[in-house]
């Protein structure tokens, strides 16, 4: 009986140690989900923005009901917004012709651009 329960403090010790092991790796992979986007440039963001502006208005807000508010935006969410546009990932017939024509650096200007704006539409925060 003594070698059992050797063997069953064995196993529970593999066992704790593989469960500890798994957290660090999952711990690990999910850190990667709250990283900020690179950082784009807002300045540089808001001489991009003319065509955005057509649509989603010149303080980031839009008059058009279907279209989003982009003043205050996340800016992560902007790049993977814009970006699942490019790659077709996502679909819309406004929205994916002008994405495709955009690089990573542009993307990451105008995200940084509406996400500096005010959420009520008064302009750029300061910082």
């Amino acid at each position: 009986m003594n070698s059992h329960r050797k063997a069953l403090c064995a196993n529970g010790s593999l066992l704790k140690s593989s469960l500890a092991s798994l957290v660090v790796i999952v711990s690990i992979a999910l850190s990667g989900c709250g990283q900020p986007a690179a950082l784009g440039d807002p300045a540089l963001g808001q001489d991009k923005s003319t065509m955005c502006a057509q649509c989603h208005g010149k303080n980031g807000i839009s008059i058009v009901p279907i279209y989003p508010n982009l003043a205050g935006q996340k800016e992560q969410y902007l790049v993977l917004s814009i970006k699942a546009y490019r790659s077709g990932e996502r679909v819309n017939m406004a929205m994916t012709p002008h994405a495709r024509k955009l690089s990573d650096e542009d993307i990451a200007d105008l995200a940084a651009y509406y996400a500096s704006m005010d959420p009520a539409g008064g302009g750029i925060l300061q910082n």
